[in-house]
């Protein structure tokens, strides 16, 4: 049986792929909008998970993480970041 933080894992980079695909294909979303759309009340404390799951999908060129603009790797930014369309993005 898998751990409860893999499957928030999981309903964390489902979340983001479905959030980024409802949008238009150049808007961005945080990595709090996934977070609290699967934390529930406690969403903040899935954030870290949320950043190494945005991180994760950035290695795999899904998505991109940007910080004012400009893309960054979410390891060793601080502060707010966005997540945008990466070139890998499922098409749908």
């Amino acid at each position: 049986m898998p751990a409860a933080s893999d499957d928030l894992e999981a309903r964390l980079r489902a979340s983001m792929l479905a959030l980024l695909a409802g949008r238009a294909a150049t808007s961005t979303i945080c990595p709090s909008d996934a977070a609290r759309a699967e934390g529930g009340p406690g969403w903040r404390s899935a954030m870290p998970l949320a950043r190494d799951v945005a991180a994760r999908l950035a290695d795999e060129g899904v998505v991109e993480v940007r910080q004012k603009g400009e893309r960054v790797d979410v390891r060793t930014a601080r502060g707010p970041v966005r997540i945008a369309r990466g070139t890998r993005f499922p098409q749908t």
